[in-house]
């Protein structure tokens, strides 16, 4: 799997980035392009070679990623192509816990072929990322479940062909909690519209609705009121994509900076010759290359099976921030250029803001964490 990186960089710089602003534009991408990527075989990287993967770990998943963003990839196209990374991991912790492999051939295996889209439906109106307040539910009627309840945010919601989605079986708090698949097509259940974004332009993001949403006991993941422990085991490897986004675009934009400072010429010499502009894009690269080693330790130690939730939230926080600061910076460098719309520098800026909410804010993360660290009782 070491040459994943190569793989991905030269997918993104072939089927990508010449179509990337019409993508952004029409507000999503293309479904040829989860086959064409599922034939590359970048969708199964790091999931296991029985589930139709590729094999490989959460380590040649960021490889993919690392050389896609280096070639041009967008936050936001990669959050839309690789939605299967959030939605098929509770599928295939169901499958290798219970072997059934109904739920693997109805919609893992056609997902990493390409044929289907997923997506993970957790956040609800007004809930943010208050997980064990989820109010959607579902109630056991013979062989199926009646669902009744919102979403939104949801990646990739309105292209998904199926939904992973948390509700609630149970009582209140994360006790009560399951997983359910929901098909697209079920009585009940509706795309209520496409939400706008500031960035992720070609990531499509849905609001969704459950009325008496007819899903059957067989789509159920795990044992009922295990859905809260179900998804936090899955948050971390989450929380770890999302933090190689924000180091994977902040190198990007590092990297075209210092393109154009060596180009641009203000005063009768390069701008990159300013010495203010040189220790800018120091401070840049520093912050990126602390952002990849400790994620990529991070990621290590969690492939390795250590427990690792509190330092994911700083691995995450840490990407985050240095996103922001570099994409900010790579606009000014710019100047008025990195100001106009369509510009990569632009879209980086735009698409990074979003890191710091998705998978968990920040805010969320860092009081998460001072409990694991025992800082707070």
């Amino acid at each position: 799997m070491s040459s994943v990186r190569g793989v991905g960089a030269e997918f993104a710089r072939r089927e990508v980035v010449a179509h990337l602003q019409q993508w952004e534009d029409d507000e999503s991408i293309p479904r040829a392009l989860h086959v064409a990527a599922a034939q590359q075989g970048l969708l199964g990287v790091g999931f296991p070679e029985e589930v139709g993967g590729q094999g490989g770990t959460l380590l040649d998943s960021l490889d993919v990623a690392e050389g896609m963003f280096a070639a041009g990839a967008s936050s936001g196209l990669m959050a839309g192509l690789f939605t299967s990374g959030i939605a098929l991991p509770h599928l295939v912790a169901d499958w290798a816990a219970r072997g059934e492999t109904d739920l693997v051939d109805r919609f893992v295996r056609p997902t990493l072929a390409g044929e289907l889209i997923g997506s993970l439906a957790v956040t609800e109106p007004g809930g943010g990322s208050d997980v064990a307040g989820i109010r959607t539910t579902a109630r056991r009627q013979g062989e199926r479940y009646v669902v009744n309840g919102a979403k939104t945010l949801i990646t990739s919601g309105v292209r998904a062909d199926f939904v992973t989605t948390a509700v609630r079986t149970g009582g209140p708090g994360h006790g009560g909690l399951s997983l359910l698949v929901v098909e697209r097509g079920t009585p009940g259940f509706t795309v209520d519209r496409s939400l706008p974004t500031m960035g992720w332009h070609c990531s499509d993001t849905a609001e969704l609705s459950f009325l008496d949403a007819l899903v059957p006991v067989a789509n159920l993941l795990g044992a009922e009121n295990t859905g809260f422990y179900q998804l936090a085991e899955q948050f971390v490897g989450e929380r770890i994509g999302l933090a190689v986004h924000a180091y994977g675009i902040a190198g990007r934009a590092l990297e075209l900076s210092v393109e154009h400072c060596r180009r641009r010429e203000t005063f009768g010499r390069a701008l990159i010759d300013n010495q203010v502009v040189a220790h800018t894009l120091v401070e840049m690269r520093r912050q990126v290359e602390v952002a990849r080693t400790y994620v990529r330790h991070v990621a290590e130690r969690y492939v390795a099976g250590q427990d690792v939730v509190a330092e994911a939230c700083l691995a995450k926080q840490t990407a985050c921030e240095a996103a922001t600061y570099v994409c900010d910076r790579a606009v000014q460098l710019h100047g008025g250029a990195g100001y106009l719309h369509g510009t990569e520098v632009e879209r980086h800026y735009r698409d990074a803001r979003i890191l710091p909410i998705g998978g968990g804010a920040t805010e969320v993360l860092t009081d998460l964490a001072a409990t694991l660290l025992g800082y707070t009782s």
